[in-house]
């Protein structure tokens, strides 16, 4: 009998320690695909503006180019009502490094025009490429 308590305090413990781990949060908004709106948000400038801005802010981690890593980051990002970027993250990465990087760069991009549907500023979710090449 006492070998079952043990198990089931055992058993109690690990749910306890279970139990308190954080759970992450998520967020959901309504935004719109960049497709399906009236207007699509523009970079200020336009893409050889937003080209320039990427190439003049991107700084190859120091890890990365010693090893020769390289490729693409894709990433996603909502361009709110105000033109303001949030809610960036990867959608496909290439490394640890070069993936914090691009996210790096997106998050510090001025504000855009926003998007407009029917004349009314939307958000809209957008992708964006920043490549990392030797």
């Amino acid at each position: 009998m006492t070998k079952y308590i043990s198990l089931f305090c055992l058993l109690l413990s690990c749910l306890a320690g279970y139990a308190q781990k954080p759970t992450p949060t998520r967020t959901y908004i309504d935004v719109y695909d960049y497709g399906s709106v009236d207007i699509q948000p523009e970079f200020p400038g336009g893409d050889g503006a937003m080209m320039h801005f990427i190439n003049t802010e991107r700084r190859y981690p120091a890890q990365a180019w010693q090893e020769g890593i390289q490729g693409r980051v894709r990433c996603s990002f909502v361009v709110d009502t105000d033109g303001s970027i949030g809610y960036v993250s990867v959608v496909k990465g290439v490394e640890e490094s070069l993936d914090k990087e691009a996210v790096r760069i997106i998050s510090s991009m001025p504000k855009w025009q926003a998007g407009a549907v029917d004349s009314v500023a939307v958000p809209v979710y957008c992708t964006l490429s920043i490549s990392f090449r030797r």
